[in-house]
């Protein structure tokens, strides 16, 4: 593969971060809104319902008392006990969306009745036939209608042939005669009308809920942008302080670096034990703060969009080596073993020097965790559409409620080793910076007392199309 050098600007990860988090108050935002309005929507919708529904019920309650009494009231100026024989005379039983209504004598035989299409008397009849209805008891149903003449005060008027779905509200009442049941009168009311009021209702609250929607989303993402500006602007300030001030404290500490150096030089110094010592620790104190600034800077620079990342094909078994190589005294002062086991050649496309730190950090941690007489591998392996590296050690392990949070800067499992083992958190940060920059993945497999294994995936396409 031909080698490519390019220099590439490290997007902000905190960009991203607050634009996921600006995305989530903008989802819990218009997901309030749109709460809010559809609870109003059910609730209007169901007061609604109800109304009219109530309100049919009571006009074919009325309608139902009013017929009976017209029964009622020609039995007794006619001083009839039974209604054999009244469907001849002119009793006048109509009202307003009375789609049919029937009496029928004690034993539930037809007396007289009428209906608003012709030819369905035995589909209509049948539905209150025995039926005693109880106390303001009021039954619904739906019956399947063909339309092709409608009997329109008394008057039969053709119309084109048509089925329909209508839907009934019956109500049944009993007649008495001098205190003595002589049958029962059943009224239906065509509520249809109330159905498809109820239906086109509901088109045009859904049709609002969809438009009230994209409002409610714009509104929230105003919202949450408005909300996200004084956190973002305090974590640029935040950013650009920690990178002024790293950069700004490397100069100090190289000169005091310098100055422990040349005074532990000096003529008189060497012979003084106590001198020596204190040397020493001063020594050991700014190499660890040099190592705490730099790692701050990268981390500064990765935030700001500053840090650039150099491609280019190189042979990472070679750059694994050289670190074996560098580590191996550090490791055998700590009586653990470096192992390696990767293939004789390895060429990926990538950043040479982040991932040869990416290396140091994960084989240091190991060796810092490893016990005395550990021992800490490093497997490097490839497939066809990406690379692998895998550190593990036989160290303290990692508990499970921690795993999730040990790329967080600063983040110690165990801080009673801090002081122990040294370091300062920020390792594994920008670790998986390193890798998220080469767009891989990075995950740790551990468990207490039984060592971690840390595992990088690196994509070969992404890294080279990147």
């Amino acid at each position: 593969m031909k080698n490519k050098w390019l220099k590439i600007n490290w997007f902000k990860s905190s960009s991203d971060l607050f634009q996921q988090t600006q995305r989530k108050l903008t989802m819990q935002y218009s997901s309030l809104i749109m709460l809010f309005l559809v609870l109003f929507i059910v609730v209007v919708y169901t007061l609604l319902y109800i109304v009219i529904l109530r309100d049919q019920h009571r006009e074919l309650e009325q309608l139902t008392r009013q017929e009976t009494r017209v029964i009622s009231d020609y039995l007794a100026e006619s001083a009839r006990n039974e209604l054999q024989g009244i469907g001849s005379q002119e009793l006048v039983l109509a009202g307003v969306d009375q789609f049919f209504y029937y009496v029928t004598d004690a034993d539930g035989n037809f007396v007289m009745g009428n209906e608003m299409v012709p030819n369905i008397r035995e589909d209509l009849f049948s539905l209150v036939s025995g039926w005693v209805p109880e106390r303001n008891q009021i039954r619904e149903e739906t019956i399947q209608v063909k339309f092709d003449e409608r009997r329109i005060g008394g008057k039969e008027i053709k119309e084109q042939p048509k089925s329909d779905t209508v839907r009934l509200m019956i109500d049944g009442s009993p007649i008495f005669y001098n205190g003595q049941f002589v049958g029962m009168i059943y009224i239906g009311k065509d509520i249809s009308f109330a159905y498809q009021l109820f239906q086109w209702l509901l088109v045009v609250l859904v049709s609002l809920t969809v438009l009230f929607a994209g409002v409610a989303i714009f509104i929230s993402s105003v919202m949450s942008k408005k909300a996200m500006g004084p956190i973002s602007n305090a974590f640029n300030r935040q950013k650009e302080f920690v990178g002024d001030a790293s950069h700004e404290l490397r100069t100090p500490l190289s000169v005091m670096l310098s100055s422990i150096d040349a005074i532990h030089m000096t003529d008189g110094v060497e012979a003084d034990p106590f001198a020596q010592k204190l040397l020493r620790n001063m020594k050991s104190e700014v190499k660890r703060m040099t190592g705490l600034v730099s790692d701050l800077l990268v981390l500064a620079r990765a935030d700001s969009g500053g840090a650039e990342r150099t491609l280019a094909s190189f042979d990472v078994r070679e750059e694994a080596d050289r670190v074996i190589e560098s580590l191996t005294p550090h490791a055998e002062a700590n009586g653990v073993s470096l192992e390696i086991e990767t293939p004789e050649s390895l060429p990926v496309m990538g950043d040479r020097e982040r991932l040869k730190q990416l290396m140091y950090i994960l084989l240091d941690n190991a060796v810092k965790y490893s016990p005395d007489g550990g021992r800490v591998s490093l497997q490097l392996s490839e497939a066809a559409r990406h690379w692998t590296m895998k550190v593990t050690d036989e160290g303290i392990g990692i508990h499970p409620d921690d795993q999730p949070r040990i790329f967080d800067r600063f983040y110690r499992s165990d801080k009673s080793r801090t002081r122990t083992v040294g370091g300062h958190g920020l390792g594994l940060s920008i670790a998986k910076w390193i890798v998220d920059i080469h767009h891989g993945t990075i995950s740790v497999e551990s468990e207490p007392e039984k060592g971690s294994t840390f595992i990088v995936t690196i994509p070969k396409e992404k890294a080279v199309s990147a």
